[in-house]
């Protein structure tokens, strides 16, 4: 299967992406990853993106989508993968449209973790980390700066949301509840999106 994995910071997407890919058997493609990759691995990508990164500014969709195509081609993702935090604008949904074409396959299924605005201003101003024998919060989950991080993906993402309903693809998970119930709800979803059944 090949599946995108769609929901606002906070919503568990990394945590339901590792678990869902693992039961379908597929890589769990995350574009910070493919970044690392590149970046480390001196591509020739990798080397463009590493200018706008250490700018602070956002990598040009011409070259995440390029890294991305790459990711996709490579032979463990033949079978299916799981893409997650890509794409982010509807821009970036008809370019992976484009390449996936182009390399023979289409997506077969787009998940959307729903979670309520204040349940992940909750979740994500209560983490905590340890620094120097205390617990501190990171400056990007004081509750304003998540509050714009939730504005941000609203304005970009979540329009994808529609774009994704019209193409008939999009299923809807409530991801309030504990990690084996969300991830019961994502794989139920699945299985309407044509999974292969188990066995």
């Amino acid at each position: 299967m090949r599946v995108v994995l769609l929901g606002p910071p906070g919503a568990g997407k990394g945590t339901q992406a590792q678990i869902i890919a693992g039961e379908l058997g597929v890589p769990a493609i995350s574009t910070g990853d493919i970044f690392r990759a590149n970046v480390s691995g001196k591509t020739e990508l990798g080397q463009q993106a590493k200018v706008y990164m250490d700018a602070g500014d956002l990598v040009p969709d011409e070259i995440t989508v390029a890294m991305v195509k790459d990711r996709l081609a490579e032979p463990d993702a033949k079978s299916g993968f799981l893409l997650d935090g890509f794409p982010r604008t509807i821009s970036q949904a008809e370019q992976l449209r484009a390449s996936l074409a182009d390399l023979g396959d289409r997506l077969d299924c787009v998940l959307e973790l729903v979670v309520d605005e204040d349940e992940l201003v909750r979740r994500l101003s209560g983490r905590r980390m340890l620094v120097d024998g205390q617990m501190v919060q990171r400056d990007d989950d004081k509750p304003e700066t998540v509050r714009h991080r939730l504005k941000v993906y609203r304005e970009q993402t979540a329009p994808l949301s529609g774009f994704y309903e019209t193409e008939g693809m999009l299923a809807r998970i409530d991801a309030i509840g504990s990690v084996e119930e969300v991830t019961a709800r994502a794989l139920a979803a699945l299985d309407g999106c044509g999974r292969p059944s188990a066995g």
